[in-house]
């Protein structure tokens, strides 16, 4: 169980690095859109008889865009505003930091099955 968190934790990690990437993305087309914050899906699953979870993918997050205004941007429309992606650099920042402690929990779980484990096969051997 703890394994399949990790990997869902890892997986989101990869994608919020991704939204922080193109944080600053216009468009190169006048009044086209910019990058849009995705936000990834998880699911439960089965794993060895026991329920984990497991990222099926990330969808757009359709909170509007941010404009500002700047005439000369190549991507500004016909009254000079640029559309600015829909990325929220601290939400990011704080999601990141919530699936960092989210898999170092996952991992601490199966640190102290390997030796709960380990001390059990000592045990058993005395």
């Amino acid at each position: 169980m703890a394994a399949s968190a990790m990997r869902a934790q890892q997986a989101r990690m990869r994608v919020i690095a991704e939204n922080l990437a193109n944080a600053n993305s216009t468009s190169r087309t006048p009044g086209g859109d910019p990058y849009r914050r995705q936000a990834p899906v998880f699911e439960p699953t089965k794993v060895a008889g026991a329920q984990g979870v497991r990222m099926v993918g990330v969808q757009p997050d359709q909170k509007p865009f941010r404009s500002e205004y700047e005439p000369g941007a190549p991507g500004a429309d016909a009254n000079g505003y640029v559309k600015l992606p829909n990325v929220d650099s601290l939400v990011e920042a704080m999601d990141m930091k919530e699936a960092q402690r989210a898999y170092e929990a996952n991992l601490n779980v199966i640190e102290t099955a390997r030796a709960m484990e380990s001390r059990t096969l000592d045990l058993l051997k005395k």
